[in-house]
């Protein structure tokens, strides 16, 4: 018995990929992709990787291919069902009901709104050469009409009759001063009601400028 010198070689290896088809194995390897994986050919159906058996397994994943690891008797290893699940979501944060309350800025929007006086009074004792709105006469106005006619109230300060209906359905109108319009609804100095209110725009059904000759 003799030694034959070069017919046994040893090498190292961290793992490895195996598949009966060839080609796919010579997909693989031409992908510029594998170059970080180390791979190189040991049989025609094995190539070795210089790499850990998970790190293999990633970049075949990112690569497009969907490869199942195997363990040392050759069985197939099935991960957990819940390994990769997304962690859960974290709840939204809770949406106050109604709408925004006033806050102490809008304190200074409203004195200027309350010194056109008790326009709401005033509109009733002085004759108006053109007439008032009125609970019959006031016209229905679009969403789109009714939010350009409040932001141009807010801009110039003008005071101007709207049309509402509340959540139970009672209509009623009320002469407001509008002073930020935000999110759906109008803060205004309701001179109605002689506070600051918030209303939804949705639930204005007609907005009209008071007539300057009422003032």
């Amino acid at each position: 018995m003799y030694k034959r010198q070069g017919h046994l070689r040893v090498g190292a290896a961290s793992s490895y990929v195996r598949c009966d088809d060839e080609a796919v194995l010579n997909e693989i390897l031409a992908d510029r992709r594998s170059a970080p994986l180390r791979l190189r050919r040991l049989a025609g159906t094995v190539l070795a990787a210089q790499v850990a058996p998970d790190a293999l397994l990633d970049g075949l994943r990112a690569m497009g291919w969907a490869p199942a690891a195997e363990s040392a008797e050759g069985d197939v290893v099935i991960t957990r069902a819940d390994a990769h699940r997304t962690p859960p979501r974290t709840p939204p944060a809770p949406v106050p009901e109604g709408p925004p309350v006033p806050d102490a800025t809008l304190l200074g929007a409203a004195v200027r709104a309350v010194r056109a006086g008790d326009l709401a009074s005033t509109a009733q004792r002085k004759p108006a050469a053109a007439p008032v709105p009125t609970a019959g006469g006031l016209p229905r106005t679009t969403s789109a009409e009714t939010l350009a006619t409040v932001q141009a109230a807010v801009l110039t300060g003008a005071v101007v009759w709207i049309g509402y209906v509340n959540a139970e359905g009672a209509a009623s109108q009320r002469v407001i001063a509008p002073i930020r319009v935000e999110g759906g609804f109008v803060t205004a100095f309701d001179h109605t009601a002689d506070e600051v209110r918030t209303y939804p725009l949705h639930r204005i059904t007609g907005v009209a400028e008071l007539a300057e000759d009422v003032v």
